[in-house]
């Protein structure tokens, strides 16, 4: 399989705008059942205090020293552009949380073959249902809904399981020289950064497939023919 490994942050806009692009692309792709998707954490304000009582226009104005205006224009924008990537946000609606948590419940998911529906869950659960992503019973009942078991993930939550996977991706990313995210890597010899055209992934997913493919040719054998059965039950 190729690996595509992407680094992205529940909380970047952009991330699930890529997403979408990115599986737009891969659905047309012949390929594409020979590819295996790896998420990786990011995060682009760790020490982001959670705060219900804040809306995340508010805290965009306060952290970046823009008016409210502003912050509620720059937010517009952004979901015109998740809307004509088939999403919808409703940053009215988006509690300002810490991601921290959020990852480490796609990591556990990620164990049990499920990291992509964590990672669609917790898009959605901040920029369309307005949930808090670093509360403990959402992300339970969150993670119940995609398949995991809720006592596990209550005991990870508990803990600091998964906490180190999380470090170790965050600074993998810095070592790759990752300034920002969405980032895919492709077969570790492509990069996109940022939620590009479809266009781009298309080109992108087929140059490094195409490499991986000549690195890992289909073994070609000199073959003796004899009586055998067929998967279709044709027996000669």
């Amino acid at each position: 399989m190729m690996k595509v490994e992407i680094w992205s942050d529940v909380m970047c806009p952009f991330c699930y705008i890529g997403k979408r692009r990115f599986e737009e692309a891969l659905a047309g792709f012949e390929g594409k059942e020979q590819i295996e998707i790896e998420w990786k954490s990011f995060q682009l304000n760790p020490d982001l205090k959670t705060n219900p009582n804040i809306s995340i226009n508010q805290y965009l104005a306060d952290i970046k020293g823009w008016t409210l205006d502003h912050a509620e224009q720059m937010n517009d924008h952004v979901t015109q552009m998740a809307a004509q990537a088939g999403l919808t946000y409703n940053f009215s609606k988006s509690v300002v949380a810490n991601s921290f948590n959020a990852h480490r419940l796609a990591h556990l998911a990620k164990k049990h073959g499920l990291g992509d529906a964590a990672e669609e869950a917790l898009f959605r659960a901040y920029f369309t249902e307005g949930r808090n992503i670093d509360d403990t019973e959402t992300l339970i009942e969150m993670g119940t809904a995609i398949g995991l078991n809720a006592e596990e993930i209550k005991q990870t939550l508990e803990s600091n399981t998964y906490a180190d996977d999380v470090k170790h991706d965050i600074a993998e990313a810095q070592y790759l020289g990752v300034r920002g995210v969405p980032f895919f890597v492709m077969n570790r010899k492509y990069a996109v950064s940022g939620a590009q055209d479809v266009a781009v992934f298309k080109d992108t997913i087929a140059k490094a497939f195409t490499g991986w493919q000549e690195e890992n040719p289909k073994p070609a054998f000199d073959t003796i023919e004899g009586e055998s059965c067929s998967p279709d039950g044709d027996c000669k």
